[in-house]
Order: structure tokens, then C-alpha cells, then sequence
């Protein structure tokens, strides 16, 4: 019997942006339709959507007006789209009026050692739903560390780790390194470092991939 072949995804995102979560979800289900048949070893990549948001944050409406020229109309729109997208997939996108975009570069410092303890996903996961569901500041380092303590992190490496530029340089490279692939928008999932798909694509499209191109050109 020939061994289950093992998939890798690497995923390319933000901790602030909406549609990666929705991607992940999407990509999910189709994982799930291979069950018994291949297995998915995940890693997740550092993407800034805002590199240079100061330490405060930054008014959601008016981020998103100053960003992408959105009306107050649009963004209500835009957010009612995406709470419906994420309530098909059982994630709850809970937005108010005074929610802000924050600064995620020590979250993807976290979620960077995570890699190394095989917490990351766990980690991702929870930092996702603690500012698209909880509405909690993931630039906060209090923040931070209760949500790495809640992944079974331990307490006191994550606060040297936040009080230190720990990993800095490295999640600074690996942004590079991405940038260098030309991927200038998230999310991205990459099959097996060969299949590069953008976007929050439908859990038929991941699946179709899967089969069609990664496990074949794997056969």
C-alpha cells in the first residue's frame, strides 16, 4: 500500500484581513474531501496589509476611506457582505462603529516562533476570531499574550518574546522573500511550493486544484 501523500499549504495573510480567514475556511472544506486520501502539512507567512500603522490604531471607517476611497455606505455594505460570507462557514465577523485597524507586526512575531512549536495554526486561528469576532486590539501586548496563553504557549517566553525585537529580522525577510514572488495582496495558498492560488477562491476550487494538480503531478 502505497503511503498517504502529504500536501503542503503554505498561507500567505494577515491577522486584520478579512478574507483570509474566509480563504482558510473555504480551503477547509476542501481538505476535508481528502481525508484518507492526502494529508495537509500548514504554514503561515507574514503579510502586512499596513505596515505603517502607528502604534494607536486607526478608525476602521475612516481607514477604509482613506485606503480604498469607501463611502460610509460602502463599508456597511462591504461588512454585511462579509458577515454573511462568514456565518456560511461558521466564523462570526461582529464589527462596530468603533473597531480600529491595528498595527499586526507583533502578532505575525508570534505567530513566527509559533511556527516552531506547532501552535501556529492554533495560534492564527485564535488571534482571527479574537479581532473579527471579539474585537480585541491584537497590537496589545496584554492582548497578545492572553491569546498565545490560550493556545497552551507558555506565558513567560511569549512576553520576553514581545519585550524584545525577537524574530523581528525574520518576519522582515519572510515579508521579502513574498514580495520578491510577486504576491502583493492576501490571501495566497500555495500547494506543495508549486500551485500558487489567490484569493478567498470557493471550497470547489481548492478542491479541483488539489485533485486536478497537486496530487496528480504527485502521482
Amino acid at each position: 500500500m502505497s503511503e498517504t501523500p502529504v500536501i503542503t499549504v503554505d498561507i500567505v495573510s494577515d491577522v486584520v484581513c478579512p478574507w483570509c480567514i474566509i480563504g482558510f475556511k473555504k480551503l477547509e472544506q476542501a481538505m476535508q474531501r481528502f481525508e484518507g486520501r492526502a494529508e495537509f502539512a500548514l504554514a503561515w507567512h507574514a503579510f502586512e496589509l499596513n505596515p505603517n500603522m502607528p502604534p494607536e490604531g486607526q478608525d476602521i471607517n475612516e481607514h477604509m476611506a482613506q485606503k480604498y476611497g469607501a463611502t460610509p455606505e460602502q463599508s456597511k455594505a462591504n461588512r454585511e457582505r462579509l458577515r454573511n460570507a462568514g456565518s456560511d462557514l461558521d466564523f462570526e465577523f461582529s464589527y462596530h462603529e468603533n473597531m480600529r485597524m491595528v498595527n499586526t507586526f507583533d502578532a505575525h512575531r508570534l505567530l513566527h516562533w509559533a511556527g516552531e512549536t506547532g501552535k501556529q495554526t492554533a495560534l492564527k486561528l485564535a488571534l482571527f476570531k479574537a479581532h473579527f469576532t471579539d474585537g480585541k486590539n491584537v497590537s496589545d501586548h496584554e492582548i497578545l499574550t492572553e491569546i498565545a496563553v490560550s493556545v497552551s504557549l507558555d506565558e513567560k517566553r511569549v512576553r520576553s518574546l514581545l519585550a524584545s525585537d525577537m524574530y523581528a529580522a525574520d518576519v522582515r525577510a519572510v515579508e521579502a522573500e513574498w514580495q520578491d514572488r510577486f504576491i502583493s495582496g492576501v490571501p495566497a495558498f500555495i500547494f506543495n511550493k508549486k500551485f500558487m492560488v489567490p484569493g478567498a477562491q470557493d471550497s470547489d476550487v481548492f478542491a479541483q486544484i488539489i485533485e486536478n494538480k497537486v496530487l496528480a503531478a504527485a502521482a
